[in-house]
């Protein structure tokens, strides 16, 4: 990919809201499947045991192994190898798995009922202390086999760290063939991906709403950017920010009420927010460069955003309402892309090395720290927070290919989720409540 030009007012220096020819990617069916590579070793891992669920092999799906995946995508578990014939019913052996070092059991079954739904179950047990933890029964249909296995991952996940998963919420992403550009929506591991819209014109900077019902987005259709909200359950879509020049970068508010969105109406780039309507559009403040990408923190104060006042592209924060805004970032000449961790301790950015683009955290909560990369990668782009703030997803480019990857915030268990058949580029990870 090339480096960027030296102009911020023909880039905006966002690596996600320039021109198509960042978008250069090919389109992916929407019953595409991804496969997940983990690489790395963690440093402390729980040791998990997950046997093949009964009649599993009568059903489109294998629960077990969507279990086994998420887990290890954690970068909290280390699957252990789980032989054996159980199910939720039986009485294993403890001492059997202790000898296989395994510290918790999960075992369960997939059995059709009579009115064509599938009842799955499953218990988890604690090895180390002999006792069971609890477990679950749905009955779902055939197509919802896999939100129900991402839903037992997330029981098993916060029963054994006490915080929420994050298997069962979606993610969204732009794909590109020729002159078609598409909007996909997918499970969190890049799995049963769903066309939310297609165009031939680019669809750049997705961001959830806070109710996970809503996509805003920047799509070239009328020629120029403007911003639309799209109802993802129904296709509905509504443009917000449609004013003469460029409406870009849109932000949801905690609320879900207003959006920060970068409107060049009044010359220059500068922030703005706008009611979810597209009424009412203020500016935040007056600034002699490109001010652009906000992203608000979870608790709504405050918001993060890139511009070039300073003379080159680095991270500012400034009140939500507006006002005096202060540099975050220091290290290096180019920093972009802000995202805020949901419990606001941490930064997740890009930054410029040499002629590489990487993706770099900075510790908030610790007056004078320092950022560190945390990936080797050269092309990154677009970071976004999963809601348990455990998690980054971002695109980076392997071996010539654009795709997802997914990483631990120490940098050490990231997972892959290409496609066979196509680049994916812009991806943004949506919140709880599906």
């Amino acid at each position: 990919m090339a480096l960027f030009p030296p102009s911020l007012s023909q880039i905006h220096f966002s690596r996600r809201a320039a021109c198509s020819a960042l978008l250069s990617v090919a389109a992916v069916p929407a019953w595409a499947q991804f496969r997940v590579e983990i690489s790395g070793v963690g440093a402390t891992q729980l040791p998990i045991a997950i046997t093949t669920f009964r009649d599993e092999d009568r059903s489109n799906q294998s629960p077990s192994a969507i279990i086994r995946a998420d887990l290890e995508r954690s970068g909290v578990f280390r699957i252990v190898e789980a032989r054996g014939s159980l199910d939720e019913t039986s009485q294993p052996a403890m001492s059997d798995w202790r000898a296989r070092a395994a510290d918790a059991l999960v075992a369960g079954s997939v059995s059709r009922l009579a009115d064509g739904r599938f009842d799955l179950r499953f218990k988890l047990w604690d090895v180390v202390k002999g006792i069971e933890l609890g477990g679950q029964s749905s009955a779902v249909e055939a197509p919802e086999l896999r939100l129900a296995a991402h839903r037992i991952a997330d029981y098993i996940y916060e029963k054994l760290t006490g915080e929420k998963g994050v298997f069962s919420t979606r993610i969204a992403y732009v794909t590109r063939s020729g002159n078609r550009h598409t909007l996909r929506v997918a499970d969190a591991d890049g799995e049963n991906g769903q066309v939310a819209l297609n165009s031939g014109q680019p669809i750049i900077s997705p961001a959830w709403s806070p109710n996970g019902k809503e996509l805003a987005y920047v799509s070239f259709e009328k020629q120029k950017a403007s911003v639309f909200v799209h109802t993802v359950a129904t296709g509905e879509r509504r443009a917000i920010a449609d004013f003469r020049g460029s409406n870009s970068a849109p932000a949801w508010a905690p609320d879900g009420q207003r959006l920060a969105v970068t409107l060049s109406r009044d010359g220059g780039s500068q922030l703005f927010t706008i009611d979810r309507t597209g009424d009412s559009p203020r500016r935040l403040v007056t600034s002699p460069g490109i001010d652009t990408e906000a992203e608000y923190t979870a608790d709504g104060r405050y918001l993060y955003f890139t511009s070039d006042r300073g003379g080159s592209p680095q991270i500012y924060r400034m009140p939500a309402a507006g006002g005096p805004a202060e540099r975050v970032t220091f290290g290096g000449a180019y920093n972009i892309s802000p995202t805020v961790s949901p419990d606001g301790r941490t930064l997740a950015y890009i930054a410029r090395s040499g002629n590489a683009f990487r993706l770099s955290l900075l510790d908030l909560a610790t007056p004078g720290a320092q950022p560190s990369t945390i990936t080797e990668t050269s092309d990154d782009e677009h970071p976004s927070f999963a809601p348990n703030g455990r998690l980054l997803i971002y695109a980076t480019r392997v071996q010539g290919r654009s795709v997802l990857m997914t990483t631990t915030l120490d940098g050490k268990i990231k997972a892959r989720l290409p496609s066979s058949t196509a680049d994916l580029r812009e991806p943004v990870w949506g919140p709880y409540g599906r």
